[in-house]
């Protein structure tokens, strides 16, 4: 396809908010396929944030959610590098929607390079023990190889759980919260970053009884 219809490259703009010679020559170069083309800027887009991985990311917004009921609270801070961008629509929702996933999930760390290496070690040793108890009540002793799989796999799985970046969304499901805040630098041009966040259940620590406090949040948005 030689021609590019304006119409097809304002449709383009629409879904991905590159400019128009980008989405043109995206067009072009997949004879017209918009989905093809869409993987073609995100591609170029992702490459230009990587440049950009040292910039200052100091603007922002401070987002509080109160689940109803007002017994689970969370409250996350989103920066990106300009107060223009954190005025965006898109911006904010992509900061409520880390809000809302940090109320359904419960992470404990943003990512991986901020849990300490002693939470980690600690972690080993807790799967350890339960692979060791497990084989108590087998009767029957792994070998060792097989043993540090095992627990190699319960530490990733743990890991994967406990560090929101690495969650799939509860919004977008077939996206990891890395993959939608990789997605939105790229369309807004700025790095966005996820600082960091604090999460409050009412009677959280103390002996009672209470409700899946994360479920209900989980079953509010599928709603």
């Amino acid at each position: 396809m030689s021609q590019i219809s304006a119409e097809l490259v304002k449709r383009l703009r629409q879904r991905t908010g590159a400019g128009v010679l980008d989405c043109r020559n995206a067009l072009l170069e997949t004879g017209g396929d918009e989905d093809k083309a869409i993987e073609i800027i995100q591609k170029k887009g992702l490459a230009k944030m990587v440049k950009k991985a040292g910039a200052i990311a100091a603007e922002g917004m401070v987002f509080s959610y109160v689940h109803p009921g007002n017994r689970l609270g969370v409250l996350v801070e989103v920066n990106c590098e300009t107060d223009f961008s954190a005025r965006n629509e898109e911006f904010r929702s992509f900061v409520e929607q880390v809000a809302m996933q940090i109320a359904s999930m419960s992470p404990e760390y943003v990512s991986r390079e901020e849990i300490p290496e002693a939470a980690i070690n600690d972690k080993r040793a807790l799967f350890h023990a339960q692979v060791q108890e497990e084989e108590g009540k087998r009767g029957k002793k792994r070998p060792e190889q097989v043993v540090e799989k095992i627990v190699a796999g319960k530490l990733e799985k743990w890991l994967t759980n406990a560090c929101l970046v690495e969650q799939p969304s509860v919004i977008e499901e077939e996206k990891t919260i890395k993959q939608i805040t990789d997605q939105l630098s790229v369309k807004i041009g700025e790095k966005i970053a996820i600082r960091r966040f604090v999460r409050f259940e009412l009677g959280e620590g103390l002996e009672k009884k209470r409700g899946n406090l994360a479920d209900e949040v989980a079953s509010t948005l599928a709603e």
